[in-house]
Formats: structure tokens, sequence, C-alpha cells
């Protein structure tokens, strides 16, 4: 139990930025789901076995659309591969974790990669707790907020047009902090090229599929070959 204290007070105030940032979401989420008529129960559930922020948002379309699970699960592996390079990076990292590993995989976001990987952990701190404890509490929050959001969307009235593009105003963010933190912007060029090139193919409602593969297919050929940094900020 003292281990476990330990890594749980070491790995509380890391998250604590998270749980920020998860409530905002998680509760924009949930007002969404109930908006468009499912019971709070479904955006809690999801919240808890899903536990994909960004695929959430994306299943509340595929829920009101015509049953196509061929590209449904086309979908969410392209939204979600950048996990495969995650879970590749922790293999030394959860090594000798036990049974906590296996839910270390399943709860792996990019906010407790992000914290996991990084962290400075004291030698007195179990690193398998700690790594559980952060998963754990960036889940609860995540789940906590869309519980929030469902019961408030439940029982107050309020205009939920706009609300979906929470995600899409988040990730624009992230865009252009990392265009601003780089200085060569080769990769995100490239693909803002596929995207704009798929959309005028493809249409708006089938745009992303093509454009995600596209992206995903050039940076796996071409990723020796592309300069992603300047020789200072790879140092940094």
């Amino acid at each position: 139990m003292h281990a476990k204290q330990k890594a749980f007070r070491a790995a509380f105030p890391l998250t604590l930025p998270i749980l920020a940032g998860f409530l905002f979401l998680g509760c924009s989420y949930g007002v969404l789901m109930v908006s468009k008529g499912f019971s709070i129960w479904y955006p809690i559930f999801m919240a808890t076995f899903i536990f994909a922020g960004s695929m959430e948002f994306v299943t509340v379309h595929l829920l009101l659309s015509a049953f196509q699970p061929l590209s449904a699960f086309f979908l969410a592996l392209m939204v979600n591969a950048r996990h495969l390079f995650y879970g590749i990076s922790m293999l030394e990292t959860y090594r000798g974790t036990g049974r906590k590993k296996w839910y270390l995989i399943f709860g792996m976001c990019d906010e407790s990669f992000s914290i996991n990987f990084s962290a400075k952990i004291s030698e007195d701190v179990d690193k398998g707790w700690f790594y559980f404890f952060v998963t754990l509490l960036n889940q609860i929050y995540w789940v906590g907020g869309t519980a929030l959001g469902a019961v408030l969307g439940s029982f107050i009235t309020i205009s939920t047009k706009g609300i979906e593009f929470v995600m899409t105003a988040l990730f624009t963010v992230i865009f252009l902090d990392q265009w601003m933190e780089t200085k060569r912007h080769i990769p995100s060029a490239i693909g803002i090229l596929f995207s704009v090139l798929c959309l005028a193919l493809f249409g708006a409602e089938h745009f992303m599929l093509p454009a995600m593969a596209a992206i995903v297919l050039f940076f796996a050929l071409f990723r020796n070959k592309l300069p992603v940094g300047s020789e200072q900020e790879v140092q940094s």
C-alpha cells in the first residue's frame, strides 16, 4: 500500500493540467451526445470502453448514419493510427509492469503517453504503479467530464449548434502550436496538401479516409528522407 500511495502522489500533480482540459472536452462530448437524442448512458459507456476522445466525437456521426462497418473500421484505424507509434515507443517503458500492462495498453491516450514517456520518476517510486495511476486518473477525468456533460445536457436546454467543432478547434490549436515551435514545416505542408487534394477529389463527406491513408503511406515511405526540424531542435 505504501508503494501505491507514493506512486499516486507522484502521478496526481502531473495529471492536473489534463483534468482541466478533459473536463471541458468531456463535458462538450456528453452534451453533444444527449443533444443528438442519445441516452445519458451512451456517452458514459463510450467514454469508459472506447476512451479515444477524437474517435468518440466521430462515432456520433457514425451512429447516426447508415450502417457501414468496414468504413467505420478503417476510419477508426486512421484516426487512431498514431497509437501504433505510441505503443512501439512504450515497449521498453512498460516492460515488467505485470498485469497492469494490459490496462496501460488499453488506456494509452495522447496525454497519458506524454506524461509516462517523459516523466522523471524518483527511484523510490514504483514505476508500474506510477504509469497505472497516470492512466487511470486521466480516464477518470474524461469519463467524469462526459458524465457531467450528459447529465447537464439532459436537464438544461441550450443551443448546441457548433459544439461538435470543439475537436476541430482543439486539433487546430495543436497544429498551430507545433507549427510555431518548429522551423521546418515540410511535414505539416504535406499533410495540408494531401487533405486539400482529397477534399477536391472526393468531397467533404468522403475525403478523410483517403487523405489520412495517403498521409500515413507517404510518411511511411519517405520518413527517413524528410527533415522534421533543425539541428538545434533535434538536440533540444
